[in-house]
């Protein structure tokens, strides 16, 4: 496939490393690196968008605010993305870190960096995928490509592909193809939701909750997976105040993370809760204040 010149210079360009992008989540160095593909896996209400939104948020926002201050494709095909919610994140971290409110001018700033696409079916995100190779030829500064989700189309394509397992995944498969050739050519990072899949015939245990059915060709290209779980709040609400029993009722979301880019896998994990300003990290002194008050 040829190329032009301004193309070839767009893929050879170095792109920011998102080795950094949320150290509460990834420590010690072990966030991933250009060409790393990170899935975010768990059942629903499991906090899986609350966090995308804040990975999207801490790229857009400017270096002055505590972002990275790059260019973010968010491609959405559960059709669930909160605009309002975002754009309410945003302001509350603007506002948090220029003490005097959010600037109309950093908010606008901040949402020209992000690129929004919708998706109805897994041959329109191939036909995404193949756009984008255009937008990221013609912006150097795009780091980061979020999908929510990338199971999203499973059963659809399950029923289109009849008895044969080789129709049921080739479109993912295709996809799959086509974004590890971006990952490879022009060394940016992905993020992707995919939810557990309850098959019928199959027991609904822990360990089947945390099993991935998307075809090989995405999970080879997997090199970081976020297990993402929820603690349920405990029933035991005394009456001993509204603040006390809205601290009692926050919701606290796990994340195990595991990496393969290596040859040793390693785990680790960290947990937070989700507020008006969005997700917040908690420290184990926190989590263990909380879950005593659950």
């Amino acid at each position: 496939m040829s190329e032009s010149g301004a193309q070839l210079l767009a893929r050879l360009e170095a792109r920011r490393c998102l080795k950094d992008i949320e150290p509460r989540l990834f420590p010690e160095d072990r966030g991933p690196d250009q060409g790393a593909v990170v899935e975010l896996f768990g059942l629903e209400g499991t906090g899986k968008t609350e966090l995308l939104y804040h990975l999207l948020c801490r790229c857009v926002l400017p270096e002055a605010a505590g972002g990275l201050e790059v260019d973010v494709v968010f491609v959405d095909t559960d059709y669930s993305l909160d605009m309002l919610h975002l754009v309410s994140i945003l302001d509350s971290k603007l506002s948090a870190a220029l003490l005097a409110g959010a600037d109309e001018a950093a908010l606008r700033s901040c949402l020209s960096r992000l690129l929004f696409v919708h998706c109805y079916s897994s041959s329109q995100l191939l036909l995404t995928l193949h756009f984008l190779e255009t937008t990221l030829s013609s912006r150097p500064a795009l780091a980061l490509i979020l999908i929510d989700s990338i199971s999203a189309f499973y059963w659809v394509d399950r029923c289109e592909g009849g008895a044969s397992y080789t129709k049921q995944e080739e479109k993912l498969s295709r996809c799959a193809e086509l974004l590890g050739r971006l990952l490879r050519d022009y060394r940016i990072t992905v993020f992707a939701t995919c939810h557990a899949i309850r098959r019928p015939g199959v027991s609904s245990s822990s360990s089947d909750s945390e099993r991935s059915y998307l075809c090989r060709s995405w999970q080879r290209l997997v090199t970081h997976r976020l297990l993402c779980s929820r603690q349920e709040p405990g029933n035991n609400m005394a009456a001993e105040g509204g603040h006390d029993q809205e601290q009692r009722r926050q919701q606290i979301f796990t994340v195990h993370c595991t990496t393969f880019s290596s040859r040793v896998k390693v785990s680790w994990s960290s947990s937070f809760c989700v507020t008006e300003a969005g997700v917040e990290f908690l420290s184990a002194s926190e989590e263990n204040k909380c879950a005593a008050r659950q």
